[in-house]
């Protein structure tokens, strides 16, 4: 048939789900996007290394189990298992991937946002392809000094695809995100921190992005 389409394969992403929450639950809240966005890229949704060690905020909302990929203090400055996490996160890759990108809510958007910076210094997935693209739904920095000075030494350089929710009280931190962000699109919704439904407003955007993504696909096989 030799259409475009056809011969291009899907982008693929890594879905990292939200703090005390699983990868069921992202994908629940994901699948409700509107089918001519899912029919064009592939995802896939793990699971946290770590059972939740206390409360989810998702509970009576979503069935449990629930997971955390790592913990922090009260200031979100000091992590726990952080190193663990960003191995799991590889291993993960390694068995299951080529990934070409990453989705990630909340705490796992945070990871997301870091892991292009992380991987450029050699600090994580080093094992693994770079990673190309990026949608960050309800994302912000990572707050500890030692993480963010490695993960943000430069800007992050691939096409990125960035939520905003109206009341989402990680919008600020969302915003300052952007700019360590070369390429960021922006979405806005007006909703809080939660995985927005795609509206006919926000569509032409989205599928913008997955457009160009898959053309930078297509051009790196040619090469």
């Amino acid at each position: 048939m030799g259409s475009e389409g056809e011969i291009a394969r899907k982008p693929r992403f890594l879905c990292i789900h939200g703090f005390r929450t699983s990868g069921e639950i992202l994908k629940k809240q994901v699948l409700k996007w509107p089918q001519q966005v899912l029919q064009k890229i592939d995802l896939v949704f793990p699971d946290g290394p770590f059972p939740a060690q206390g409360k989810s905020d998702v509970e009576g909302i979503f069935d449990p189990p629930y997971y955390e990929w790592f913990q922090f203090n009260k200031e979100f400055t000091e992590y726990t298992n952080f190193d663990e996490c960003l191995n799991y996160i590889e291993d993960y890759m390694v068995k299951h991937g080529p990934f070409d990108g990453l989705l990630g809510f909340s705490q796992g958007a945070i990871l997301s946002a870091g892991l292009p910076g992380l991987q450029a210094n050699g600090v994580a997935l080093t094992k693994v392809p770079k990673i190309k693209f990026l949608i960050i739904i309800g994302g912000a920095q990572f707050k500890s000094p030692t993480v963010a000075e490695k993960a943000y030494s430069s800007p992050i350089q691939c096409p990125s695809l960035h939520f905003l929710g109206e009341t989402d009280f990680l919008k600020p931190y969302g915003l300052e995100l952007l700019n360590s962000c070369v390429d960021p699109v922006i979405i806005h919704h007006p909703k809080g921190h939660t995985i927005p439904r795609i509206d006919a407003k926000n569509l032409p955007t989205m599928l913008s992005f997955i457009d160009r993504i898959q053309k930078m696909l297509i051009d790196e096989k040619e090469k």
